[in-house]
Formats: structure tokens, C-alpha cells, sequence
């Protein structure tokens, strides 16, 4: 199960889920003992190029999923990971986007819970 959260409104890491950090930059603001106990799986975010053409603007959203999703196909290991986390506990992925829709951390949750994030057999 995957759950999606915004940083800023992070507390504390609840009994029985994990929460994680996919952004590829540190949250601005955020102290690192303020996340005491989240994982940083920068490696999972878009790469720095695909965050700038994003800048998220909402028009380009169908366009951002599908080049984010073709570099999360190169990510077996992680997206592995994931997935088997997935299954055990809620994973928290916390994201600092501003738009709850249109961000990352909401298209990685689409790609984790589809066919495609399946490693080629």
C-alpha cells in the first residue's frame, strides 16, 4: 500500500509504515532531524533535466508521467524494493510539490501500483 504526503505535513513515522522521501533535492525549510526515521531515495525522483522541463505546469503533466515512467523503468532494483515494501507495510512517499496532483511522488505511486513496474522477466 502507498500513500502520498505532503513533507510539510510529515510529524512522525507512525507505527507500521515507512515513510520515504523521493525527492531528489532536500525539502527547503525542512531540518534533517525533523525527518528522523524517513529513508531519502533521491535515486527514484526524476532527474534534475525532467524536473526543470517539468517545472510543473500542469499542461505538460501526460507528457512528464511518460518520460518520468521511462526513467523509473531503468530503477529495477529500487522500484523492487518498493513494490516488496509495498506489500508488507504502508509506505509514506513524501514529496514537497505544492500541487497534491501533479507532482512526482503521484506519478510514481501510478507506476508502483501498475503492470509496468514489474522488471522484465
Amino acid at each position: 500500500m502507498f500513500e502520498l504526503r505532503r513533507v510539510y505535513e510529515h510529524h512522525a513515522v507512525q507505527p507500521g509504515e515507512t515513510c520515504i522521501l523521493v525527492d531528489r533535492l532536500w525539502p527547503r525549510g525542512i531540518a534533517k532531524d525533523r525527518l528522523s526515521g524517513v529513508a531519502w531515495w533521491r535515486e527514484v525522483a526524476p532527474s534534475s533535466a525532467l524536473r526543470r522541463w517539468f517545472g510543473h505546469a500542469p499542461e505538460r503533466w501526460p507528457e512528464f508521467v511518460a518520460r518520468y515512467h521511462a526513467e523509473l523503468d531503468q530503477q529495477h532494483t529500487k522500484i523492487a524494493e518498493l513494490r516488496a515494501l509495498g506489500r508488507r507495510r504502508t509506505v509514506v512517499l513524501l514529496y514537497a510539490a505544492k500541487d497534491a496532483t501533479h507532482n512526482h511522488a503521484a506519478a510514481l505511486r501510478a507506476y508502483l501500483l501498475s503492470d509496468r513496474s514489474a522488471p522484465p522477466q
